[in-house]
């Protein structure tokens, strides 16, 4: 068995605002999340001084991208209406690039309000964990944004994307659910597309396992793979823990998405996904 599932090629460079970001290595994305009931207690973040602390330690640990959300989207999560998501999101935003000017910063919604109020703000990327699937309006305000896009696999809508759904062959399902999100965003013009497959929507434990173990497959699309394990209950139920818990389940979930050809790491601990990574490349 290979150490690395990375024969198929993909894109390996980003283009915003007239920069660029290389993805031949792996690079992390550290989650910020601006809101009061985010999974994870530890990475809500509200106040000005917290937000501002907790991006210049992710940067300081090696983050390449930061991930700013403003809505909850974890089950049960209260719906946020979306011009508080934007008040949430925005003026973090401007701070961040203020201080850190070099860091690229994605956010993370499904209205196509918000993304563009945050890129107008001073993001580089929209992260959708529908895909464009929510709002009819995403995909094409992304393309006019001329931003890379980010787009998750999930079935259901924003009340019954948790729920299990049923699929033939899971990492065939999800290729050919993804193919199709591709297709859409390439009509629409959007140039650079991450595609993730969205562990822990719409799957069960099981499932989630039998796509990460054949995840170098979705690379047959020609786009780099997102892959956001971080503390997520396919780790925690499994070492019968919690999320507080789940940072070694996370690093060893993490070294197995890098080997199945992961571009990058969406985390809540920057400084250990860098070092899997740092690891990782010395397989070579």
């Amino acid at each position: 068995m290979s150490f690395k599932n990375t024969h198929l090629p993909v894109a390996n460079m980003l283009q915003s605002k007239g920069n660029l970001l290389d993805l031949a290595q792996p690079v992390v994305m550290g989650i910020i999340n601006t809101t009061p009931d985010s999974f994870f207690e530890a990475s809500r973040k509200q106040s000005r001084n917290e937000i501002m602390a907790q991006a210049a330690q992710m940067i300081q640990e090696g983050a390449k991208i930061l991930d700013l959300g403003a809505a909850s989207t974890r089950p049960g999560a209260s719906v946020v209406p979306i011009d508080e998501e934007i008040e949430r999101v925005c003026t973090p935003i401007q701070d961040i690039k203020q201080q850190f000017p070099d860091v690229w910063i994605s956010i993370d919604t499904y209205h196509a309000s918000v993304a563009k109020a945050a890129v107008e703000s001073g993001a580089a990327i929209v992260n959708d964990i529908s895909g464009g699937s929510f709002d009819v309006q995403m995909i094409s305000t992304v393309a006019t944004l001329a931003v890379p896009f980010i787009a998750m696999h999930l079935r259901g809508d924003a009340h019954t994307m948790h729920q299990k759904s049923t699929y033939t062959n899971i990492t065939l399902d999800v290729l050919n659910d993804l193919q199709l999100i591709t297709v859409r965003c390439k009509v629409a013009g959007i140039k650079d597309l991450i595609l993730d497959p969205g562990f822990g929507f719409s799957k069960s434990i099981s499932e989630n396992y039998e796509l990460l173990n054949q995840m170098s497959q979705l690379r047959a699309l020609g786009k780099p793979i997102l892959a956001g394990l971080s503390r997520k209950s396919m780790i925690y139920k499994s070492l019968n823990t919690d999320a507080k818990q789940a940072l070694n389940g996370t690093t060893a979930l993490n070294m197995v998405a890098l080997q199945q050809g992961a571009s990058i790491l969406r985390v809540h601990d920057v400084k250990a996904a860098n070092e899997a990574i740092h690891l990782f490349e010395m397989l070579d």
